[in-house]
């Protein structure tokens, strides 16, 4: 969000540039066993979705939801039922932005990011 937004300083200043710039963060499990470090080690058998039909209600102008990472996409998939209140929502599906996805070097990441938001160039320059 910092390259994107310009997003910067502590917690509570880059929560309210994100709402100031429309954006929620949110990951998609509230709780999960996770034994190593890697998505892939999620137990899903007791993995538990955040409430987005309560998300979608309260925030009913959604319009795109975007997953960092196909993992999320698939668990998102996989544990929500509810969608946005907005029929024509669409769904995104981006390149983590974790360095643990390194078949993607960061400047082709930080070209797809921008393009999904609709931004041509960086912030910062």
């Amino acid at each position: 969000m910092k390259a994107l937004f310009g997003v910067d300083g502590e917690y509570e200043s880059r929560r309210r540039q994100l709402i100031v710039n429309r954006i929620a963060v949110w990951d998609v499990l509230n709780s999960a066993v996770r034994p190593g470090s890697l998505d892939a080690d999620i137990r899903l058998d007791v993995a538990r979705a955040n409430d987005f039909e309560a998300f979608f209600s309260s925030y009913p102008d959604i319009g795109v939801v975007i997953f960092n990472g196909k993992k999320a996409e698939s668990l998102f998939m996989r544990f929500v039922e509810a969608r946005p209140n907005d029929p024509s929502a669409r769904f995104i599906l981006l390149p983590s932005t974790s360095p643990a996805y390194a078949a993607m070097p960061y400047s082709g990441k930080l070209a797809r990011w921008r393009e999904a938001f609709g931004l041509k160039e960086d912030v910062n320059t």
